[in-house]
């Protein structure tokens, strides 16, 4: 009974949640040594085969973190040093930045063939974030509230701002509403809680 979306969202953030437990193992230098080394064999006998997704699919990781560690590994070996954190995302929205033809198309295909994460995944995000944004103020100027925007706090110079502050607070099922989050995902009990740590307890004392 319930919309592809939120099926979805409820996917994304099981699938996170795993990938975060899991996170440390792939990430020890017995491990990355094994997938550099398995990517450079791989590539050596057919260089067209989506290597680099087929290990990660293989290992159980998710593909954008396994081109990440394999392309953090091999431009180490290329520049003799650790690359920074902003060059490797540069690369990894545009791998066409990569100096390696053969691995520019792994990560590529390693990015368009993820789900969860990688520079697609969080333009989509940000995409759908914003649309709900856009639908919830509508929303609100249809209901002739009073409110102010995000942007406008920001311009006011207010640190920490909700999309939305009603000028006039209403009432919602015995409830008086001051402001306003939007948040175009599933809200399960670990969500509430990283989001009541991170905005809204600093909202409920402000607003």
């Amino acid at each position: 009974s319930q919309s592809q979306s939120t099926l979805l969202s409820i996917f994304s953030q099981e699938y996170q949640k795993q990938i975060k437990r899991t996170h440390t193992k792939h990430h020890t230098a017995e491990a990355i040594e094994t997938y550099y080394q398995r990517y450079l064999n791989g590539v050596m006998k057919n260089a067209a085969a989506p290597v680099l997704l087929e290990l990660a699919n293989e290992v159980d990781f998710a593909p954008s973190l396994m081109a990440r560690i394999v392309l953090e590994r091999f431009l180490q070996e290329k520049e003799q040093a650790i690359p920074s954190k902003t060059l490797i995302n540069s690369m990894l929205r545009d791998p066409s930045q990569i100096p390696d033809g053969v691995l520019a198309n792994q990560v590529y295909q390693c990015t368009v063939n993820d789900c969860c994460y990688g520079p697609l995944v969080d333009c989509i995000k940000h995409a759908i974030g914003y649309e709900h944004e856009v639908l919830l103020r509508e929303m609100l100027l249809e209901k002739n509230l009073s409110f102010i925007a995000e942007d406008q706090l920001r311009a006011k110079g207010y640190d920490k701002t909700p999309d939305f502050i009603l000028e006039v607070p209403v009432a919602v099922e015995g409830h008086i509403i001051h402001w306003i989050e939007s948040k175009a995902s599933f809200g399960d009990e670990s969500s509430h809680q990283a989001y009541l740590q991170d905005q809204f307890w600093s909202y409920w004392n402000r607003y």
